[in-house]
């Protein structure tokens, strides 16, 4: 039976767990406009949402300590509603990346931002699910996403989604009205991708093959009978009606365990390949369908402009 105490005990454990995390996440955290963002690297690289800097060329930032900056837009991605901006202000804490394809669902999950202009709010609660799809305002479908219902409101965009170690998991992107408790976030692995794209190139030019998937285990028989290397694949969710995976036949419920030769075990792993350099040419792409594996000759087309 639990007591009184037991009880106090679990608050205390849960209270310690939020205010460690807060405590390392807050330095890092930013006010971007009328958004939010985080350091990511200590020489002033921020990594916040592109529909927070809304194509503009330069942003106000204040840090947590109230310091103001003229902060430069390095780059902006529509598609994945992410976009880097930089600041001429050395030695910031910068925040910790973790592995956002190990987290599970259950897992505590703590939000920090500036909701309505109240900087560095912290809301807390649980990873809601993982492998989400949202459209981004460009008309992209963003994939491998992570729900919560630690509160979101408007400002808390660009804000990190941290574990229980205050190591970011996810960058807040979004939430649904009037739904409660429904909030999503960009998975951190998608985000150090692409901010290193936007960091090089200042922009990302995309493959496209027209499909939205989302990161599934492969059970055990079918790893052994096919010989896989990989023990994740991608499940094909939705395919874009006139694309290269429709020409390719494709189909819906397929799961991608392989392109151009590569192993492919997760949503990411499809992105990182699907670059401009992939563009006209033609690959076999190869899935699990219902009991066979297949493979179809595809060739991407540049990704639609946002």
């Amino acid at each position: 039976m639990t007591t009184l105490l037991d009880d106090d005990i679990l608050l205390d454990s849960y209270s310690r767990a939020v205010t460690s995390a807060a405590a390392r996440i807050t330095p890092s955290v930013v006010n971007v406009g009328g958004g939010s963002g985080f350091f990511f690297t200590p020489d002033g690289f921020i990594l916040t949402n592109s529909h927070v800097v809304e194509r503009k060329s330069s942003v106000d930032v204040t840090t947590t300590d109230g310091s103001r900056f003229h902060g430069t837009v390095v780059g902006d991605d529509p598609h994945s509603d992410l976009a880097v901006v930089r600041v001429s202000a050395p030695e910031q804490t910068a925040a910790t990346f973790a592995d956002s394809d190990a987290i599970k669902a259950g897992q505590l999950a703590i939000a920090v931002g500036s909701p309505y202009g109240f900087q560095c709010t912290v809301t807390a609660g649980v990873i809601s699910a993982l492998g989400r799809t949202m459209r981004a305002k460009s008309g992209r479908l963003i994939d491998n996403v992570i729900q919560t219902d630690a509160a979101l409101n408007p400002g808390n965009s660009g804000g990190p989604l941290v574990n229980s170690r205050g190591d970011v998991i996810g960058v807040n992107t979004a939430i649904i009205l009037p739904a409660q408790g429904i909030c999503f976030a960009i998975a951190i692995n998608t985000a150090k991708f692409v901010a290193s794209r936007l960091i090089r190139d200042g922009r990302i030019e995309r493959a496209y093959i027209g499909v939205a998937g989302q990161h599934v285990a492969l059970h055990r028989r079918v790893i052994r009978f096919y010989d896989l290397s990989n023990v994740a694949g991608v499940l094909v969710v939705s395919i874009e009606k006139g694309s290269p995976a429709e020409d390719a036949g494709v189909r819906e419920g397929d799961v991608i365990v392989s392109y151009g030769g590569q192993a492919i075990g997760s949503v990411d792993d499809l992105h990182r390949i699907l670059t401009g350099e992939q563009i006209g040419v033609a690959s076999d792409i190869e899935a699990i369908r219902i009991s066979e594996r297949i493979a179809r000759r595809i060739v991407p087309v540049r990704a639609p402009a946002p």
